[in-house]
């Protein structure tokens, strides 16, 4: 399984998005491959992914895709992100 962490620029939030992907997906003893990606990356970074996090703010610049986009209100919890990725992946 694939997911793509988005953000504006690539490197800050979508990089906290994937470290705390990481320890959710590990707590819930998940695999998957978590890449962070800048927006104008999206095409080509996240064509085969099966989710996308990333905020609100980022939602319609996404568009159409095959993948379940996640809307993560707080980076920093993980509780959040547990939740939501347990209910996109179960």
């Amino acid at each position: 399984m694939k997911i793509v962490a988005i953000c504006g620029s690539g490197i800050g939030s979508s990089g906290i998005l994937k470290v705390n992907a990481e320890r959710v997906l590990k707590r819930l003893a998940l695999e998957a491959d978590v890449t962070a990606a800048h927006l104008s990356s999206l095409s080509c970074d996240a064509a085969d992914a099966q989710v996308i996090l990333t905020s609100a703010e980022f939602v319609d610049a996404i568009g159409p895709t095959n993948a379940d986009v996640i809307v993560i209100e707080n980076y920093f919890d993980t509780e959040e992100l547990a939740r939501k990725l347990e209910a996109a992946l179960g």
